[in-house]
């Protein structure tokens, strides 16, 4: 439930500053995918204060989103949450983690798998375009329209001059997002090589985790490098104004949780948005509730 008129915590960090990618060529190996920049506290022992802390300030933010979201008057605003990385980096934790703390009922969530018989026919954005979030919303996708440049361009399905292009696309799609008053917050969850294979073998080594681990995650693997090289060029050329991008540190997951919902909460703290006002008199309508007591 959210916390009416929470008051900002930590209103000094500015993790969105220190995680923005810069502009220019991005290489993913000279990122430290065990760093916890801006981290207030001291490790993963206090990690669930702070996590507490966002807590209340994050749940009312989101619903003074929603709120807005139902008054005529209101501009549509809404936030778009891109959460990417390679297998075991963690999007399933940081959605349970960190969306965990807003009301499920302001929260559309997509996780997108290989596509249909039905979306391959369809220009690649085709089914991203249905999946956004409608106004006062925050919607979260788990993997996205960056698979088409990713996945696609390592498997060795698409050639360079189409991967070039859909970096256009993308631009273009995310700017014309913006303009319509959707925030594209776009995170890529940065694992490393020796903590992908530690978490790959503990789903092995538990079976009560065989339901998380894929045959197919082996071959990701393989071409780790691959997907580095391809990752860093796609995140460079699409690190717009409009959607930048933010490389979260995910070896530890204590700090990729706190991360992502500092971020959140910070762009969320960007809309400035109040309460509605009421189209009524408060004054009267208790009056007449006092008649029905």
């Amino acid at each position: 439930m959210a916390t009416k008129n929470a008051e900002p915590i930590n209103a000094e960090l500015n993790l969105t500053d220190l995680l923005r990618v810069p502009a220019g060529a991005l290489n993913l190996d000279d990122v430290d995918p065990r760093g916890r920049l801006g981290y207030p506290g001291r490790g993963k022992r206090d990690s669930a204060a702070h996590m507490a802390i966002i807590d209340p300030e994050l749940s009312d933010l989101q619903e003074r989103l929603y709120a807005a979201s139902r008054v005529d008057e209101a501009p549509p605003r809404s936030l778009l949450l891109v959460l990417q990385g390679l297998d075991t980096s963690g999007k399933g934790g940081v959605i349970r983690k960190a969306i965990g703390m807003v009301d499920p009922q302001g929260v559309q969530l997509k996780a997108f798998k290989a596509p249909t018989d039905e979306e391959k026919s369809h220009p690649f954005l085709w089914r991203i375009k249905k999946a956004l979030p409608t106004s006062g919303m925050i919607g979260i996708f788990d993997r996205s329209h960056y698979e088409d440049v990713l996945v696609t361009r390592v498997n060795g399905w698409i050639d360079k001059a189409t991967w070039e292009a859909r970096y256009d696309e993308i631009n273009s799609f995310e700017a014309d997002l913006a303009a319509s008053g959707t925030t594209v917050l776009k995170c890529w969850l940065h694992v490393s090589w020796d903590e992908q294979y530690e978490r790959l073998a503990e789903r092995l080594e538990n079976p009560d985790k065989h339901w998380k681990y894929n045959p197919g995650d082996l071959d990701t693997r393989r071409h780790f490098a691959e997907f580095q090289t391809a990752a860093s060029e796609a995140i460079s050329r699409t690190n717009t104004d409009v959607a930048p991008w933010y490389v979260v540190p995910a070896d530890r997951k204590w700090y990729r949780n706190w991360a992502v919902a500092q971020l959140l909460l910070e762009h969320l703290r960007a809309f400035n948005l109040g309460w509605p006002v009421g189209e009524f008199s408060a004054a009267e309508q208790l009056e007449e509730l006092a008649k029905l007591r």
